[in-house]
């Protein structure tokens, strides 16, 4: 049940299935509500039209969350193909568009192809993205979208499901008002580093084919080790506040060290220690009694700590 004060709040991960309509932020302030506790924070922000999965981290788990957006993701989207928006989603107001209902299943995944493996992808003038201090989404409300540069995201797989006629009454206001049934329905599931936008494909497969597109659909199965099948919806939350205790929430996202008792007291000091040979990146160094002590990283083989959870 919720924490009745603060400082009583369990440390640890809560994986949410959020709804639509809901901001990360939103959920963020339900969960502190729920937790008792104001020291909540989430990681890899979703946009109010997406639902699936977010993880939140209460407590001493709040450091762990820098770490896990360093990851890769899952999701399974719709996209709509004839219809440009100026946001690249169904948010938006329609731009432009060609009839897309002679594409073919063939000529749909091509255009996935091309979006597949490293690229270059122009995020959406809506993003959160910083420009000279401010958020790109703020000026593009403003009337002076900014010309944002390329990035290297890593899109490891963008599986196309199946194509097929968008609902009759999907036609919406706009320019370049389609006719019922000239626009196509795209269902997919992409894997997809962190920073990717999946709006952004929306939009570029459909620049790509020629009839433009835009994303009316999108759930987030996973971010890292964490799915669908360990999160709760905010009404299960309500009635029972789960939380993944924070060494077995950092035992499954990252490599794990077991210490002994004098190391776990050298490292909870903020002690070095020799390093193994583990892999580049963070790893979760573990008490005899299986506390979480610290993130760890290795480098000139010694291991330093990244964060320490213990006092």
């Amino acid at each position: 049940m919720p924490g009745d004060a603060r400082g009583n709040a369990p440390s640890g991960l809560i994986v949410v299935d959020k709804p639509g309509g809901l901001t990360s932020h939103d959920v963020v302030a339900r969960i502190r509500r729920l937790a008792g506790t104001r020291r909540v924070g989430h990681a890899g922000t979703l946009d109010p039209m997406a639902t699936g999965v977010l993880v939140v981290g209460v407590e001493k788990a709040t450091r762990l969350l820098g770490h896990l957006t360093l990851t890769d993701k899952e999701y399974q989207a719709t996209i709509r193909l004839g219809q440009a928006t100026d946001t690249g989603d169904a948010e938006g107001t329609i731009t432009s568009g060609r009839p897309a209902a002679h594409l073919s299943l063939a000529q749909v995944q091509a255009a996935a192809a091309t979006l597949t493996g490293e690229i270059q992808q122009v995020p959406p003038t809506v993003s959160a993205i910083k420009v000279a201090g401010r958020r790109a989404y703020q000026l593009t409300r403003e009337g002076a979208p900014p010309v944002l540069r390329p990035r290297p995201v890593t899109v490891w797989s963008f599986t196309i499901q199946a194509v097929q006629p968008a609902p009759a009454d999907s036609a919406g206001g706009g320019l370049a008002d389609p006719a019922p049934g000239d626009l196509l329905d795209v269902t997919a599931e992409v894997r997809c580093s962190s920073g990717t936008y999946i709006r952004a494909l929306a939009r570029d497969m459909g620049d790509a084919l020629g009839v433009g597109g835009h994303l009316t659909r999108l759930r987030r199965t996973r971010v890292g080790p964490y799915g669908l099948s360990v999160a709760h919806t905010l009404d299960e939350l309500a009635g029972q506040l789960t939380v993944l205790p924070l060494a077995q929430a950092a035992a499954a996202a990252f490599p794990v060290r077991q210490l002994t008792a004098d190391q776990a007291r050298s490292l909870s000091h903020g002690g070095r220690l020799p390093g193994t040979g583990a892999p580049a990146g963070p790893v979760a160094a573990l008490s005899p009694d299986g506390t979480l002590i610290a993130l760890i990283a290795e480098e000139d083989g010694v291991a330093r700590p990244l964060a320490v959870f213990v006092p």
